[in-house]
Formats: C-alpha cells, sequence, structure tokens
C-alpha cells in the first residue's frame, strides 16, 4: 500500500517500548533487564510509593542512570527528520525516556510522563532534572516528599483530551513498537479508523488488528526509516 499525505495533514505516531528497546532501555519483558529485578507492584504504583517511597525512588534513579547510557537510534532520528519535512507530525509516545528529544523531534506527547520530571505531591512544585538523585527527593519549596513525574499503574494517563482531538482529525496513524493492547493506547487504531484515517503498525512481533491497514514486521530501527521514507507529501 502506498501513502500520500498532504502538506497539512495530521500524522499521528505512537511509539512504545519497542523503539527504544533498540537504544538498550529495559522494558518489561526483558530477560536480566532491569524490571526483572522488581516485582512491578513493589516500584510502579501509588500504593507501592506510599508503602515504601525509597525503594520506589531506587528503583527510578537506577533507570534515570540506564538512560544516561544510551543514544537515540535510527527510529528515532527518522522520525525527527521525517518532522522536519512534515510539520504536522505528532509523536504521543508511552515510553519515559528523553529519547525522541535527542533526537531532535518535536511535538512530543508524552502520556505516561518523563523520567526527567519530579513533582511534589502536596504542593504541585515540578522540575525536571537529570542529576543522579540518592535516596527520597522532597520538595524545595514546601518540604513533602516529592515523586517521580511518572504515570503509574491505576493512574490516568496525561494529555487524553488532546490525544483523543487529534486522533479525530489525522490522516495517517503510525504505531512504533507497540503491541497496542494495553489501554487507553489500545483503543487509538480503532479511533483513528473510525475516523478514516490510513493505520499502519511497525513491531518486532506480528498481531492482527482488523483495524489495521498494514502490519510492519521487524525492528524499528530498519522499518521505520524504510516506510516513511516512502511517504509522499502533497
Amino acid at each position: 500500500m502506498n501513502f500520500s499525505i498532504g502538506s497539512n495533514d495530521i500524522v499521528f505516531v505512537l511509539t512504545g517500548a519497542g523503539i527504544s528497546a533498540e537504544s538498550g532501555i529495559s522494558t518489561f519483558r526483558d530477560s536480566g533487564g532491569l524490571w526483572e529485578k522488581y516485582r512491578i507492584e513493589d516500584v510502579a504504583s501509588p500504593e507501592a510509593f506510599e508503602k515504601n517511597p525509597e525503594l520506589v525512588w531506587k528503583f527510578y534513579s537506577t533507570r534515570r542512570k540506564e538512560l544516561k547510557r544510551v543514544l537515540p537510534n535510527k527510529a528515532h532520528t527518522t522520525l525527527a527528520e521525517f518532522q522536519k519535512k512534515h510539520k504536522n507530525t505528532y509523536i504521543v509516545t508511552q515510553n519515559v525516556d528523553n529519547l525522541h528529544e535527542r533526537a531532535g523531534s518535536v511535538n512530543i506527547i508524552h502520556m505516561h510522563g518523563t523520567l526527567m520530571g519530579i513533582k511534589c505531591t502536596s504542593c504541585g512544585y515540578y522540575e525536571e532534572n537529570l542529576e543522579d538523585i540518592e535516596g527520597i527527593k522532597f520538595c524545595p519549596k514546601c518540604k513533602n516528599i516529592a515523586r517521580p513525574d511518572v504515570v503509574w499503574f491505576g493512574e490516568i494517563p496525561y494529555f487524553l483530551d488532546t490525544i483523543y482531538e487529534l486522533l479525530s482529525k489525522i490522516k495517517l496513524f503510525v504505531g512504533i513498537g507497540t503491541s497496542g493492547l494495553v489501554y487507553p493506547a489500545a483503543s487509538f487504531v480503532s479511533i483513528a479508523k473510525r475516523f478514516n484515517a490510513k493505520t499502519v503498525f511497525i513491531n518486532k512481533e506480528r498481531f492482527f488488528n482488523d483495524d489495521i491497514d498494514l502490519f510492519i514486521e521487524g525492528n524499528a530501527s530498519e522499518m521505520v526509516e524504510k516506510f516513511f521514507n516512502s511517504i509522499q507529501i502533497i
């Protein structure tokens, strides 16, 4: 299937763990990876933070240090290059890393927050901080405990109103490195299809969904470049 888009058409790109995994970021499913050393329920929920904030901060500090050791891959840089040619391209990412930013992308929506963000649990103070944090972080304004600005299990993702509004206007939906099985992101492709967008998924492992027009099986770092270079802008 050939894809062509107008210069004013909106392109919606949904990225998941698979795109960052190729840069060396640990995922839930990695054997021997970072997540395997912790039980998810002990480090990634509001209840876990209330029970043991020191353990949660230790876990996210380890993830932040991991982020410093990796670089954007070809999939990240391809998206950034495509955005220079097509300004109406939005990246909605389920990832909490900053690899899209470091590759040069703009119009990025972090629906699950970011590892760089820190917010107070009391007064709403927010900062971006890339420095190593030892122990528990406290708010510099009110001195109450702060938390990583990451959406945990049981919490509502960020910017859903903005995302749903975009989905109602797009011409092309591209999912990259995501299974499309976890809600609410799992509903995005069907919403896009309902508004007559063309839908594409690029993923290492094939799965089936009637709302997908084209499935490209393979590594994101290779297939993203091939696909986006094939899009004709008219």
